[in-house]
């Protein structure tokens, strides 16, 4: 019996120049400023960011196959992306388009709507409640005389969606065009990453496939992958708190140079390493397809912990102006409390992998 393996934690060649230029990307046209100011407004999208990184750079076709229209990549790549756009807390809908709906097509079959999602034509969002973890129960809507009747809350990014992947009680998983659903938005925490409720009063759906095993493919991806958002996350408000307390002085010297704040910000780096190596890990096993269950459900275990902290962290020591408004910390601590829900909790998580290595408790 051959030895699987050792998963590969450091990027390439290939990878860092995908990072280098989501990065300028996300530099040029998505600062905290503008971040902040579109979060205040009735839209908090930034379609033209979606645009660029959708079609100008063929990032939304990441994980679909060239003959389709897409880039034929893999897990890898798109963690890149997503770990660039956590940084940047972009308010696009990356992660609920490109990665959830497209791995529920994916086990769909459905290739004229992954040709349209490819060619960034079409945003389609999962219809399930952002807080459902992979494996949990998936709330579906009634279909009678052909028809989806019924309403499904907390669903992320909706309100930006062309196509909704609807669960119904038949067991099935269809497609149902946004222009077909009343879409309303819900009061959320994280302004970047709106969530909103869906109604269907007599909607027409294409039935795709079973509902289980798209959910559950798509569910388990998306929550992986979200380590990768919260490891960007994480190690912006690193970088962001250790440049201000050196250039912040007090008593005439810089606040970055009290021990306690150095050992407060090195313990806040061994953490966020570890989450790297959680976040990559369960990147490369959604690529290979190698131990996938426990890697997602250890990246996620730790992950939630290690963004809020950070944040926290960062609110702190930036002392009174990271309690203002102004200032974009919060956006990253909101962001990172949303996240410690999304595709399940912490806790979940653990119960998962300690039934997936046989360590229950007593």
């Amino acid at each position: 019996m051959s030895a699987q393996p050792e998963p590969a934690l450091l990027l390439s060649e290939e990878e860092e120049a995908l990072r280098a230029a989501v990065r300028d990307l996300l530099t040029d046209h998505c600062d905290p400023a503008g971040v902040l100011t579109r979060s205040e407004s009735a839209d908090p999208h930034d379609v033209p960011l979606w645009k660029s990184l959708a079609h100008a750079m063929g990032l939304a076709g990441l994980l679909i196959p060239e003959a389709l229209g897409g880039q034929g990549a893999t897990h890898r790549e798109v963690a890149v992306v997503l770990e660039e756009l956590g940084r940047a807390v972009a308010p696009v809908p990356y992660l609920t388009s490109a990665v959830v709906a497209t791995e529920a097509l994916l086990a769909c079959g459905a290739e004229d709507l992954l040709a349209e999602l490819a060619a960034a034509t079409t945003v389609a969002v999962l219809a399930v409640g952002l807080h459902v973890a992979p494996g949990g129960a998936v709330p579906g809507v009634r279909r009678e005389n052909g028809a989806l009747h019924g309403e499904l809350t907390g669903v992320a990014d909706a309100t930006v969606a062309d196509v909704l992947l609807v669960p119904a009680d038949d067991g099935g998983l269809y497609a149902v065009r946004a222009a077909d659903a009343t879409v309303t938005r819900q009061t959320s925490l994280d302004l970047t990453r709106p969530v909103a409720r869906v109604s269907l009063d007599g909607a027409p759906g294409r039935r795709l496939s079973d509902t289980e095993p798209a959910v559950r493919r798509a569910l388990r991806a998306g929550a992986g992958l979200l380590a990768s958002e919260q490891l960007g996350l994480a190690d912006w408000l690193l970088t962001e708190t250790v440049r201000y307390l050196a250039e912040r002085k007090q008593f005439n010297r810089p606040v970055g140079g009290f021990q306690a704040l150095k050992h407060r910000l090195a313990r806040l780096w061994l953490e966020v390493a570890g989450l790297r190596a959680a976040a990559r890990n369960a990147a490369d096993a959604l690529a290979t397809g190698a131990d996938t269950d426990v890697a997602v459900a250890v990246a996620q275990a730790h992950a939630a912990r290690v963004a809020v902290h950070a944040a926290e962290e960062a609110l702190q020591l930036h002392g009174g102006i990271g309690m203002t408004w102004e200032h974009p910390v919060h956006l990253y601590l909101k962001r990172a409390k949303a996240d410690s829900i999304a595709y399940g909790t912490a806790g979940a998580h653990r119960e998962a992998l300690a039934e997936l290595v046989d360590l229950r408790a007593p």
